[in-house]
């Protein structure tokens, strides 16, 4: 069950990393809250070298290929990203920011490791991190106007990409802090998706601020 669990989180993630990329490239934006990429890439990073090096298992070379996909979608935000923010946020200052963000997100990692270490620091991190991407995904949506740069495909992904992993640690395992944030996720993902299935049906209804027509993600 447990094993079960643990890939279909696997396939789901891996499904949002692709469609992320795919819609990345389609639309010439960047289709996850950059704040969220910082520390799933940071994440990602630090967990697949203990995993290999500790419990070289499943989970291990999922981080593996989920720092791969994260890559591209960095190369996505890199490449298309200032586009989305004010034109005084010049190539430098977006340069900057940048860096600090992502340089923010490895030290935020380390003081959970360095605080928890590596095992309850990569499990703590990744339900916290989960449930700020559920909050962002909504504040983009509100940010753009609409679901550009977003999908449907992504929200119900990310539902149950999440969900999984919050029966396998917050359930079988009884963690009651996984628990709670992993529901937490499951209701904020259940309104992003409900948003998502509105703007697919009623694309009339929504619009991009940025190009002024309607899209349709």
């Amino acid at each position: 069950m447990v094993l079960l669990l643990t890939a279909l989180s696997g396939i789901a993630w891996t499904v949002v990393y692709v469609e992320a990329i795919r819609i990345g490239f389609a639309q010439r934006t960047y289709a996850l809250p950059v704040a969220a990429l910082a520390l799933n890439i940071a994440w990602e990073s630090i967990y697949s070298v203990w995993g290999l090096a500790n419990e070289p298992g499943l989970q291990a070379w999922v981080n593996v290929a989920w720092v791969l996909a994260d890559l591209v979608i960095v190369a996505t935000f890199l490449r298309y990203g200032r586009a989305e923010f004010p034109p005084w946020v010049t190539r430098t200052l977006f340069a900057w920011a940048t860096t600090g963000l992502f340089a923010t997100a490895f030290v935020v990692q380390w003081a959970f490791v360095a605080e928890f270490d590596f095992p309850q620091a990569a499990r703590y991190t990744a339900f916290l991190q989960n449930l700020l991407m559920s909050g962002l995904f909504l504040a983009m949506f509100v940010a753009r106007g609409g679901p550009r740069g977003q999908s449907l495909t992504i929200a119900v992904a990310k539902w149950v990409g999440t969900a999984a992993p919050t029966v396998v640690f917050g359930v079988h395992e009884g963690s009651a802090f996984v628990l709670t944030i992993g529901v937490l996720c499951f209701v904020l993902d259940a309104a992003y998706t409900g948003l998502m299935a509105r703007a697919r049906a009623h694309p009339e209804a929504f619009r991009d601020d940025a190009a002024g027509r309607s899209v349709h993600a």
